[in-house]
């Protein structure tokens, strides 16, 4: 199962019709409060954020999602990649960061190995 947080709608139904195919159950949140209610309910295998959005940072988001589900495999998505310390993104642990716009067969083949 596959958690999706980001603020623009546009963006979680691009990633919806990318990723539909691809047999995951795929669950999208637009806000990080409805990502930790998805979090508190379903036991997700990866969590995928952007990174600007409202309220807090994908980094902060993940940070605090490890809390919840620390098994699950978290990646960043976001066009502003240049802004994220790779120290931060080791130590939250996160597996990957997939820039936007992303490839879809990237962005498919990145997914298929954080849950090999």
């Amino acid at each position: 199962m596959v958690l999706v947080v980001d603020d623009e709608v546009r963006i979680l139904s691009a990633l919806q019709r990318t990723l539909r195919r691809e047999g995951y159950e795929l669950l999208t949140a637009e806000t990080v409060e409805q990502a930790f209610g998805i979090l508190a309910e379903r036991d997700v295998d990866v969590v995928m954020s952007d990174h600007k959005m409202p309220g807090m940072t994908g980094l902060q988001f993940l940070a605090q999602a490890a809390m919840q589900r620390p098994t699950a495999r978290r990646m960043i998505i976001t066009g502003w990649t240049e802004e994220i310390p790779e120290e931060e993104l080791r130590r939250i642990g996160v597996c990957a960061l997939i820039t936007k716009p992303w490839e879809d067969w990237k962005l498919k083949a990145t997914l298929r190995r954080a849950l090999g």
